[in-house]
């Protein structure tokens, strides 16, 4: 600080002498009449009243000093550090540090000139805050720019981005999960295990203080984005954070309103859609919980939606055929994968589905992708099905169970129908029909609003593996209408 400004601070100090004499008085007081547990608790307080008894501008001097993420911490302390905080000129320093001019034109003593009459100007006619609005969303659009260009190039087999995963990575993307209980009390679980397919993420949560499920009514699941970067581009997790709603799940008479999965023997597993998974311990305490995320249009629902409000996918403009009679209703590709944990029993690409419109029925199209009667189209699953699970201290794995991604494409290429969700594989209640197996036949379902799927399986004790013998999905005509703009 320079002399003038040091004798400006210190008259201003002087006149408030009294007022900063008596809350220091105080604050002292507290911390010697304070037990040692309340230390941490005294301090802070004592440090609160100090600052607060500071000129104005002795603090603006103070905050002129701090980075972006410590300016906008110390905002939120009260009402008039968060005036002072919004100052335009420490703004715009922070702005002109972290984004500089591209190409310079004068010399060094030319360029100070311009800067210094720029940030004047700047300054001028500019309400509070303006500078650190433009800072964070200029912060904001650098990170989208950095993951768009990742994410345009797009797999021919799925239909999706090709980096999903690095382009997760670059923004800093991650994953929360709020339990609310019956009292209003939150419990936020932040540390998790992922695990990325070629489809889909895998998001597990757990730890030991996770509540009694009698006592908790909702969870929900949060998309979190860091607000800022540093100087390298990497995201600041330690800093200002947005939160993105994805889903709300209802957890009261969980056991008897979701499916249960399977279990072993420590956990049962209950599946709720979309794609949660909630494994319980056998004296109804919360083990873990997993989500399966599938690729299409994650990081829009986690980035751009709100703390309250889900993000709403844009609808899709039907583009109208009326020369194709049977539009709609063919050139469908899907790609399936099948994973339990860090075993992948499938992942495969089917072309060149098709229903006729004889087939429709019930309000449904019937897309077969194996058939029965063509046991050259059967496809063999690797190994024994099962869920793998870990916590701190357990760790098993669930058998006959496993997570389900499916990525139907429309003729264009374009992402029709897709999900990712934990199922399971029951006996079969009909009697073989199949002369080329000898076997028990087993069967794996799953339905939402969009579609179903029917897969029927046969075990070979043999060769210890199953066989898919027959892969059906059923596609709502309200959702084939509402895309190509049909009437079926």
């Amino acid at each position: 600080v320079d002399i003038n400004e040091r004798k400006l601070y210190e008259h201003t100090w002087f006149e408030d002498f009294d007022v900063v004499e008596r809350d220091l008085t105080f604050g002292i007081k507290i911390l010697c009449h304070c037990s040692f547990w309340h230390l941490q608790a005294s301090l802070t307080v004592f440090l609160f009243l100090l600052f607060s008894s500071m000129p104005s501008e002795m603090l603006m001097k103070i905050f002129s000093y701090l980075d972006a993420v410590s300016l906008l911490s110390v905002g939120c302390v009260n009402k008039r550090f968060y005036h002072l905080a919004n100052d335009n000129g420490i703004w715009l320093k922070i702005y002109s540090r972290c984004f500089q001019p591209k190409r310079t034109i004068w010399a060094m003593k030319s360029e100070q000139t311009e800067t210094v009459s720029l940030g004047c100007a700047a300054l001028c006619d500019r309400k509070p805050g303006c500078w650190k609005e433009e800072y964070i969303f200029k912060q904001i659009a650098a990170v989208k720019t950095r993951v768009m260009r990742l994410v345009k190039p797009v797999d021919p087999y799925t239909g999706l981005p090709c980096k999903n995963k690095e382009a997760m990575k670059a923004s800093g993307l991650s994953w929360i999960i709020v339990l609310k209980d019956k009292n209003g009390k939150e419990h936020v679980m932040e540390k998790a295990n992922l695990s990325f397919k070629d489809t889909s993420v895998t998001i597990i949560w757990y730890s030991t203080d996770l509540p009694c499920l009698d006592i908790l009514s909702t969870l929900k699941l949060y998309g979190v984005m860091p607000l800022l970067s540093d100087q390298s581009g990497a995201p600041i997790k330690n800093g200002p954070r947005l939160r993105s709603l994805i889903a709300e799940y209802h957890l009261a008479n969980l056991t008897e309103s979701s499916v249960a999965v399977g279990a072993d023997k420590l956990v049962q597993l209950f599946s709720l859609n979309p794609g949660l998974l909630v494994g319980l311990w056998k004296k109804n305490e919360i083990a873990f919980v997993i989500v399966n995320l599938h690729y299409h249009q994650l990081l829009e629902r986690s980035t751009l939606g709100s703390a309250t409000v889900q993000y709403a996918l844009p609808p899709n403009k039907p583009v109208l055929d009326d020369v194709d009679p049977e539009y709609g209703l063919h050139d469908y590709n899907l790609h399936v994968d099948m994973h339990g944990g860090s075993c992948t029993y499938l992942c495969g690409t089917f072309r060149g589905l098709f229903c006729r419109k004889g087939d429709i029925a019930n309000g449904y199209l019937r897309l077969t992708v194996v058939s029965l009667k063509d046991h050259t189209k059967h496809v063999p699953l690797p190994g024994t099905l099962g869920l793998s699970w870990e916590t701190d201290v357990f760790k098993g794995n669930v058998k006959d169970c496993y997570v389900m991604d499916v990525t139907l494409l429309d003729e264009t290429g374009k992402p029709f129908w897709c999900f990712s969700a934990p199922v399971h594989v029951e006996p079969s209640s009909k009697a073989s029909c199949l002369y080329d197996y000898m076997g028990p036949i087993y069967t794996t379902d799953y339905a939402d609003a969009e579609g179903k799927v029917s897969v029927e399986l046969v075990w070979l004790e043999e060769t210890k593996e199953y066989i898919i013998v027959n892969l059906v999905l059923y596609i709502s005509t309200k959702k084939v209408n509402d895309w190509y703009g049909t009437n079926y």
